[in-house]
C-alpha cells in the first residue's frame, strides 16, 4: 500500500532557478518576481547595508527598473536614478521626499497641469507653501524666493504654450539663494538639454512620453546629484509604493533603443508642420520654438541648439470650443488624446484636458483659449499629417 509520498507532484510546485548556459539572451529578460531569496541572513544584511548587490522585494527595486534607470542615467549624465510608477510620481517623490512642513517651493507658472494642481491644492495640506512665477522672467523668479524657500521646480519648455525658461538665470539664482533646483526635462529630453550638466540638482522625466515613445507604459524617472537627496526621494517612493511594473520597464527600455531616430524624425516633421499651420488662414498663431516668430526663439536656440522638439501648439482664429470640436471630429485619424511623445501624432485640447482644473481666467493668463491645441508630432509621412489637418481645419 502506498504511503502517499511516491506520487506527490513536488517537482511542479517547488521554486527552482532557471538554468543558465554558455550563451545569453540578446533581449533583456522580464523579471516579474515580487520577492527575491537570499542564501543567508548575513547576505540579506549585506544587501540592505550596501555591501552586496541584490534584490529583496520588488517595491524596493527590481532588475528591469534598475536596468532602465541606469540607461537613462547614462543619457542624462546622472548617477543613481530611480524609476517610479509615473511622471507625477517622480515629481511628487522629489517634493515630498525632500521638503517638509514649513518649507516653501517656487514653481514655474506654466508647469504641467497636474503639477500645477499639486502646487495649488495639495502641498498646503502637508504644510509646504508654494509660489508660482514666470520662468522666462528671472526677476519674477527672484521676487518669488523667500527665506523659507528650499526648492525651485521648472520645465525647460512649458506645457502647452512652449515658453522657454531662462535656465542660465535660474541656475544662477538657485545657487545664489542656496536652494535646490529640480528640472522636469520631459519635453526637452536629453537630446536637447541636460539639466545636471548645466548646474541643476535634480532631473525628472515622464518616461511615458518620448523616452518610451509608444503610449504603452506609464513610468517616471528622477535623479539627484546629492546622495542624501537621492536617498530621501527613494525612501519616500518606497514607503508610499510608487513601484514601477517590470513589464513596463522592459517596454520602456525597448523604446530607448529607437529614441534618437524617433526624436530626429518627429522634430523634422514638427518644424514643417508648424510652418504649414502658420500659413493657414484659419490659424491665428503657431507656437514652435524653432520658428523665428516664437517669443523665446533665441533663448531656445542657445539652450537646445537645433533640438527644438516635437511639440507644436496653435490657436484657431475662431477660438471657441465648438470650432475646436469640429476640427477634432473632422480629423479622426489624429488621435484626440491627452498625451504626447508617441510614434504617432496626437492632438490635445488643454482647456478640456490637462488644464481643465484652472478657471477660464487662469487659462487665459497662460494664453490658453478654447481654440488652443497642442500637437505631439510623430514620425508619420508628413503628407499624411498635412492632409489630416487640412480636413480638420476645413470643418472650422
Amino acid at each position: 500500500m502506498s504511503d502517499g509520498r511516491k506520487n506527490r507532484p513536488d517537482t511542479l510546485v517547488r521554486r527552482t532557478e532557471l538554468r543558465s548556459g554558455v550563451s545569453r539572451p540578446v533581449v533583456t529578460p522580464i523579471q516579474p518576481s515580487v520577492v527575491y531569496a537570499s542564501p543567508s541572513i548575513a547576505t540579506l544584511h549585506a544587501q540592505y547595508e550596501g555591501g552586496a548587490h541584490g534584490y529583496t522585494y520588488a517595491r524596493e527595486g527590481h532588475p528591469n527598473a534598475e536596468l532602465l534607470a541606469r540607461k537613462i542615467d547614462g543619457m542624462e549624465g546622472a548617477e543613481g536614478g530611480l524609476i517610479l510608477g509615473s511622471g507625477m510620481a517622480a515629481v511628487t517623490a522629489t517634493i515630498m521626499g525632500i521638503l517638509g512642513q514649513g518649507d516653501h517651493i517656487v514653481g514655474g507658472n506654466q508647469l504641467y497641469g497636474r503639477s500645477l494642481r499639486l502646487m495649488h491644492q495639495d502641498l498646503a495640506r502637508f504644510g509646504i507653501a508654494t509660489s508660482l512665477a514666470d520662468p522666462t522672467d528671472i526677476d519674477a523668479m527672484r521676487a518669488a524666493i523667500r527665506p523659507d524657500t528650499k526648492m525651485i521646480l521648472v520645465e525647460v519648455i512649458s506645457n502647452p504654450t512652449l515658453r522657454v525658461a531662462d535656465m542660465a538665470g535660474i541656475v544662477a539664482l538657485a545657487k545664489e539663494a542656496g536652494v535646490i533646483l529640480a528640472v522636469d526635462n520631459t519635453f526637452t529630453t536629453p537630446m536637447g538639454y541636460k539639466p545636471l550638466q548645466e548646474g541643476a540638482d535634480i532631473v525628472i522625466h515622464s518616461v511615458t512620453k518620448l523616452l518610451a515613445g509608444h503610449s504603452d507604459v506609464t513610468l517616471g524617472y528622477v535623479a539627484a546629484r546629492d546622495a542624501t537627496q537621492r536617498r530621501a526621494i527613494y525612501d519616500f517612493a518606497v514607503t508610499v509604493g510608487m513601484t514601477p511594473a517590470p513589464q513596463e520597464c522592459w517596454l520602456a527600455e525597448r523604446g530607448l533603443y529607437t529614441f534618437p531616430l524617433r526624436v530626429a524624425q518627429a522634430q523634422a516633421n514638427a518644424a514643417e508642420l508648424a510652418d504649414w499651420l502658420a500659413a493657414h488662414p484659419k490659424v491665428a498663431r503657431v507656437l514652435y520654438p524653432g520658428r523665428a516668430d516664437h517669443p523665446d526663439h533665441r533663448l531656445a536656440a542657445s539652450l537646445v541648439g537645433l533640438a527644438f522638439g516635437n511639440m507644436v501648439s496653435f490657436e484657431l482664429k475662431e477660438a471657441t470650443e465648438a470650432a475646436a470640436d469640429r476640427l477634432v471630429q473632422a480629423a479622426p485619424d489624429l488621435p484626440f488624446a491627452p498625451t504626447l511623445g508617441d510614434v504617432g501624432t496626437t492632438l490635445s485640447h488643454p482647456a478640456s484636458s490637462s488644464h481643465r482644473g484652472l478657471t477660464p481666467e487662469g487659462r487665459a493668463a497662460l494664453g490658453i483659449s478654447d481654440g488652443f491645441f497642442r500637437v505631439s508630432v510623430g514620425i508619420e509621412d508628413l503628407s499624411l499629417l498635412i492632409a489630416d489637418f487640412e480636413a480638420g481645419l476645413a470643418a472650422v
